[in-house]
């Protein structure tokens, strides 16, 4: 069997991760973020979903919902005052299937792409750089792959 037909075969019957599928790989890569990382988030939420609201497409002014990976809803923290209500649980939503269009476009993998875009988005909560995001993904990186 030549390399290109094992490939074929292992994709044969290959599905799309499923929303349960992303729950797990966010999670995973939530817990290779550092610790210190994850202690400052606090109750931060993480959710998936398919695709983001219409309503949140119309407000970002974004013609296509695989457009928008993710988004961070929620006071960040720069913007955060004592004196402030509280309006709910800040929120990381990751959402799948402008994961995976943008995925089988690259060469990056899955959980790769989703630890990336998890990072970006909680780096929104704390108004970190672009270098501090970088610097913390290399840190969550898995030792070995994400086999997706």
């Amino acid at each position: 069997m030549q390399a290109g037909s094992r490939s074929a075969q292992y994709w044969r019957d290959r599905t799309a991760p499923a929303l349960a599928d992303f729950e797990a790989l966010a999670a995973a890569a939530w817990d290779r973020l550092p610790a210190e990382f994850r202690k400052l988030c606090g109750d931060l939420v993480i959710r998936v979903e398919d695709f983001a609201l219409d309503e949140v497409l119309d407000e970002l002014e974004l013609e296509s919902p695989f457009d928008l990976m993710g988004l961070y809803q929620g006071t960040s923290l720069a913007h955060q005052s004592v004196s402030d209500v509280p309006q709910g649980p800040n929120m990381v939503f990751l959402y799948r299937r402008a994961i995976l269009d943008f995925w089988a476009e690259s060469e990056d993998t899955l959980g790769g792409l989703v630890t990336h875009v998890l990072v970006h988005e909680i780096g929104h909560h704390f108004g970190l750089s672009d270098e501090d995001m970088e610097r913390i993904e290399e840190e969550s990186e898995p030792e070995h792959g994400d086999g997706m």
